[in-house]
C-alpha cells in the first residue's frame, strides 16, 4: 500500500519539480516524532505524515507549525494537531461498504457473531470500524462479540485470531481493518481448520485479491487507491505552497471487490 502511496507521490513530485525525501516510521512512533523533527531542522518547505500513531505524532506536528513549516497528513489522520489538509480514502464510507457486505454473506444465519481485528491507535482505523459498526446495526442477526488490537500487522492479527476462535467456537465471520488484518483472520482460521466463516479486508491488495478468487473464507475487501493519495496529496501540497486555498479534507473514493 504505501510502495503505491510512494509512486503517486514522486510521480507527482518529479511533475511539478518538487524534491521529495521520504522516510519510513516502521510502526515506531519514537522514530517518526524524530524523523519529522530532523525535516524541522532542515527547513523543509513542507512535511507530509502518514502517522503510526495518530495521538502520538501530535506533539511533533505542533513543534513543525509553531517552525512556520505546514504539515499535511495523508492516508492516517493525525488526531489533537491541527494540520492543513488530511488526503485519505473515504474510510467511513469503506468501514459501511465491509458491514453491509458481511452482512449479506451472513444473512441466513439467525445469529452471527463476528469480530473485528482492530488497530485503535490509528484514526484510520477508529473511522473504518466506526463505519462497519455502522453498517452491521442494520442486521439485527449479527452481534460484533470481540474487537482485539492486531496491531495492522499479521503475525500479531493472527495470534488474537486465534485467542477469539478459542473463546467463540461458534463465530461466524471477521472484519479486518486492513488486509494484513484480514489474512492473519483467515491464516488463523485455516490452520485451525475452520468451516462456514467469512473474512471481509480493507486495502484489497494483490494477496488479498488472490485469496479471494482461489474461493478461501476471505470473500471481500474494500479496494483503496494508494497511488492517488500520493498524486493526490502532492497536488494540494503544491496549491498551498503557491498560494492557493485548500480543502481541510480531502476524501479518495473506495470500492467494495468480490470475486
Amino acid at each position: 500500500f504505501y510502495n503505491e502511496l510512494e509512486k503517486g507521490l514522486r510521480e507527482e513530485a518529479g511533475r511539478r519539480g518538487i524534491q521529495l525525501v521520504v522516510t519510513s516510521g516502521d510502526w515506531d512512533l519514537a522514530r517518526q516524532q524524530n524523523q519529522v523533527r530532523d525535516f524541522v531542522t532542515r527547513r523543509v518547505s513542507a512535511i507530509v505524515v502518514c502517522p503510526v500513531n495518530s495521538a502520538g505524532i501530535g506533539a511533533a506536528i505542533v513543534e513543525a507549525r509553531q517552525a512556520g513549516i505546514p504539515v499535511f497528513t495523508a492516508d492516517i489522520r493525525a488526531s489533537g494537531a491541527p494540520v492543513v489538509s488530511h488526503i485519505a480514502s473515504d474510510n467511513r464510507a469503506g468501514g459501511r461498504l465491509a458491514g453491509e457486505f458481511l452482512g449479506r454473506l451472513l444473512a441466513g444465519r439467525p445469529l452471527a457473531k463476528v469480530a473485528v481485528i482492530h488497530q485503535p491507535v490509528t484514526e484510520t482505523a477508529l473511522e473504518r470500524v466506526a463505519g462497519f459498526q455502522e453498517a452491521v446495526a442494520a442486521f439485527p442477526n449479527i452481534r460484533i462479540v470481540a474487537m482485539p488490537n492486531g496491531d495492522g500487522v499479521r503475525d500479531r492479527a493472527m495470534r488474537v485470531a486465534e485467542d477469539v476462535l478459542q473463546a467463540h467456537p461458534d463465530l461466524a465471520g471477521f472484519f479486518g481493518i486492513n488486509d494484513d488484518s484480514a489474512l492473519g483472520a483467515l491464516a488463523a482460521i485455516e490452520s485451525a481448520g475452520k468451516k462456514g466463516l467469512v473474512v471481509v479486508g480493507f486495502d484489497a491488495t494483490p494477496e488479498a485479491r488472490d485469496s479471494i478468487r482461489r474461493g478461501t473464507p476471505l470473500k471481500g475487501d474494500v479496494a483503496q487507491q494508494p497511488h492517488e493519495i500520493g498524486r493526490k496529496t502532492i497536488e494540494i501540497v503544491a496549491r498551498y505552497l503557491n498560494g492557493e486555498r485548500v480543502p481541510p479534507v480531502v476524501p479518495i473514493p473506495v470500492q467494495l471487490v468480490d470475486r
